[in-house]
């Protein structure tokens, strides 16, 4: 069992730290600078930043450290990760499953993902050309909107960002997806700083923090929680088999929980961070904290316009936002690519190529229901609205709440214990308790409320 634990066909990170990297690149993204800001802006602020950060510390952190305990037990892609685990368990093949929907569901994050991408990669060269120096609020909003309202301009980006995706992962594990970690995530972390020092310039930083961080319980709904938690799936990465199949490259001296609880708080940080530059900015500038998916897009333009060297400034965070959506692309893409390796004999490169253009054609969905498919709906939902609530709220969640229960109810305990190698045994068992009960309680009770049973 030790040499199978401790080789995999597609190659190894080569130390822990790479890994944390590698996986923090995973998790941080789009979801925290873009997605995080206004679903926190359309659930009331405060209150919701409270229930997510309780999601992450009882649901997120110990999910995670199932899914890379559970990866790197494997050493496989996703699918073939559960079905030898379960066999080797004496456990229903059914377990494959969970492989399966962590792989689509990373499959059609990617699609939808890719087109969003594509309006940061936009972003840069309109930032360099100085198109938002001096520019108002209404005049940013006009850019946003000629770029989102023609499907040629999105589809071209789209394509850009895919590509680029495609490249990194066929170059394989060390030349490839190590490469191109290594240094962009400090260097994120460098800029969010930066912007969260000219958010404190404004008249509007206190009222930002205050919407922030002052819970306002009334606010809270079933349905927000139900946003909260599945964004703690989301931008954690977990259920979609990136986490899973990162760890099956884990090192295996490396401590998972030390490493789970480091990706965990830098991807925290990070969300925190990107609400604390982009919500003074909001009020300062008059805007709606709850105006949708275009927030980053339509706000922090207007305060680079404002900046001095704001163009140098809004070409540096457009350029390390598409590095951090790229860092998690490859990421959505690699579980596909790594059972396409296994299974049928493809080369990296060919299983790369297989993968991104399937990814790309269902983002052709994302890409007209923006402009040409705008009066479709289904479900009551556009394409790009129905894609992130299967995937965020439903497909997330579900993948993580059997994880949870594969590791804690089909795993054994000398199994989990050995594979985690807790230095304090209490730890042990707090992780144990939390994956046992507390995690599956509240995933269970979260999705009864959103069907309507609790009367949510």
């Amino acid at each position: 069992m030790s040499e199978h634990r401790d080789l995999t066909i597609h190659g190894q990170w080569s130390s822990r730290w790479t890994f944390v990297l590698a996986a923090a690149g995973s998790a941080v993204g789009l979801g925290n600078i873009w997605k995080f800001p206004y679903i926190t802006g359309e659930n009331g602020g405060g209150a919701f930043v409270l229930v997510y950060l309780v999601c992450i510390a009882l649901i997120g952190l110990p999910i995670m450290m199932a899914e890379i305990m559970i990866g790197r037990r494997g050493r496989h892609s996703p699918i073939n990760t559960m079905r030898i685990l379960s066999q080797k368990e004496g456990a229903s093949p059914h377990w494959k499953y969970i492989g399966w929907m962590g792989v689509i569901a990373g499959f059609l994050i990617l699609s939808y993902y890719s087109v969003i991408a594509g309006w940061a990669l936009a972003y840069v060269f309109r930032a360099a050309g100085g198109m938002f120096t001096g520019a108002s609020a209404e005049q940013v909003g006009t850019i946003f909107s000629t770029l989102t309202d023609s499907s040629e301009r999105l589809l071209a980006w789209h394509t850009l960002f895919m590509v680029m995706t495609m490249i990194v992962v066929a170059r394989g594990v060390k030349s490839g997806l190590e490469q191109a970690v290594r240094f962009l995530m400090p260097a994120l972390f460098v800029i969010l700083i930066l912007l969260v020092g000219y958010a404190m310039t404004t008249d509007s930083f206190m009222r930002g923090l205050h919407f922030l961080f002052d819970p306002d319980f009334s606010k809270i709904t079933g349905a927000g929680i139900l946003i909260a938690m599945g964004h703690a799936f989301f931008t954690l990465s977990l259920g979609m088999g990136a986490i899973m199949v990162y760890g099956s490259y884990m090192p295996q001296n490396a401590s998972i929980a030390s490493t789970s609880l480091i990706i965990v708080g830098a991807d925290t940080l990070v969300a925190l961070l990107a609400g604390m530059a982009i919500f003074p900015v909001v009020f300062a500038n008059g805007l709606e904290p709850s105006s949708g998916p275009g927030l980053i897009f339509q706000t922090l333009p207007v305060a680079f316009g404002q900046m001095p060297g704001g163009s140098f400034f809004g070409t540096l965070f457009f350029i390390l936002l598409v590095f951090a959506a790229w860092t998690s692309s490859i990421s959505l893409i690699e579980p596909a690519v790594a059972w396409l390796v296994e299974n049928h004999g493809m080369s990296r490169v060919s299983a790369s190529v297989w993968a991104g253009a399937a990814a790309w054609l269902v983002g052709l969905g994302t890409v007209f229901s923006f402009n040409e498919w705008s009066d479709v709906t289904l479900f009551g939902k556009h394409f790009f609205d129905l894609l992130d609530f299967l995937t965020a709220n439903i497909m997330l969640p579900l993948g993580g709440l059997l994880i949870a229960i594969y590791a804690a109810w089909v795993m054994t305990r000398e199994v989990s214990r050995d594979e985690l190698a807790m230095e304090r045994p209490v730890l042990f068992g707090l992780w144990r308790a939390c994956i046992r009960y507390v995690a599956p309680a509240a995933v269970t009770i979260v999705f009864l409320n959103a069907i309507g049973v609790l009367g949510g």
